[in-house]
């Protein structure tokens, strides 16, 4: 078999057992991997050769990625090869060897928020408080069995639906599970309205969100009285605060409205009123 490199994407022909690629050391490293990955395809031994001009002076980054092509031969070994070619290419400061120990100790996801905490404030804005929220509400919230059967990517959506600090977070969770799964059922899009509703309490300031009976109970810091007169004109009767140790917003169930189209108005009324102080 001669041929260029179109054989690096998919052309399978097991009786091919030998493959000579000449200036390997013009090729990237995962150009490599995956042409390597052209023979050896069948219970025949199989042997890649990579070849270049003799007396070629080679640049110092060729000489890296064809150790790491040799030295990288077992099954599997494609996530090692990625994470080298990463290590020799570069990824700019922010996810390059310069934040690599930190981004190990905080892991992954806590440095993103950490990264993105710390744009906000060179660029002159405030970074949400983070403050814990929990939300209590009567409504099915889970992934059921039948709708992602396998437990691991069940606890991975989990966690990215626990991730969610925006309108366009949600977006994205919700369009990559229809990708993934199909259509998500109910419990799944109120669990997804939950993490807003969550985030969003969570900027306000807000550490708990529960029902008692027809009363809806906000707790924040503290009462505030632009928030206060906010969530009065939006509510009138149907709304009332709590004071002492423990301070509250209470909204009385409105006809028509579930828990979460409740919550959401009040946050609403809520956001508006923060706005307006700054």
């Amino acid at each position: 078999l001669v041929c260029t490199t179109i054989i690096e994407t998919g052309v399978d022909v097991p009786n091919v057992n030998t493959l000579v690629i000449e200036n390997a050391d013009r090729f990237g490293l995962a150009q490599l991997h995956q042409l390597r990955g052209r023979v050896g395809r069948s219970a025949r031994r199989a042997y890649a050769y990579l070849v270049f001009p003799p007396g070629k002076a080679l640049s110092e980054i060729a000489v890296k990625r064809l150790d790491a092509i040799r030295a990288f031969t077992e099954f599997g070994s494609g996530f090692r090869i990625a994470m080298r070619d990463l290590e020799i290419r570069g990824a700019g400061n922010l996810l390059g060897g310069e934040q690599h120990g930190h981004m190990e100790s905080v892991g992954y996801d806590m440095y993103v928020r950490l990264l993105s905490d710390a744009v906000a404030e060179e660029k002159g804005e405030t970074p949400p408080p983070d403050v814990p929220c929990t939300v209590d509400l009567p409504i099915p919230a889970h992934i059921p069995e039948a709708y992602i059967a396998s437990l691991p990517a069940r606890l991975g959506v989990y966690r990215r639906i626990a991730d969610i600090r925006g309108v366009e977070d949600a977006r994205d969770v919700t369009d990559e599970l229809i990708d993934r799964f199909g259509e998500p059922p109910a419990t799944v899009t109120g669990l997804i309205s939950v993490a807003l509703m969550r985030n969003r309490c969570a900027a306000l300031g807000i550490s708990a969100v529960e029902q008692e009976g027809p009363w809806l109970r906000l707790c924040p810091a503290a009462v505030e009285p632009a928030k206060v007169a906010a969530l009065s004109a939006v509510f009138k009767k149907l709304f009332r605060v709590k004071a002492g140790a423990k301070p509250a917003y209470e909204l009385h169930a409105a006809p028509g409205l579930t828990p979460l189209e409740l919550l959401g108005a009040a946050l609403d009324a809520l956001e508006g009123a923060a706005g307006a102080e700054e």
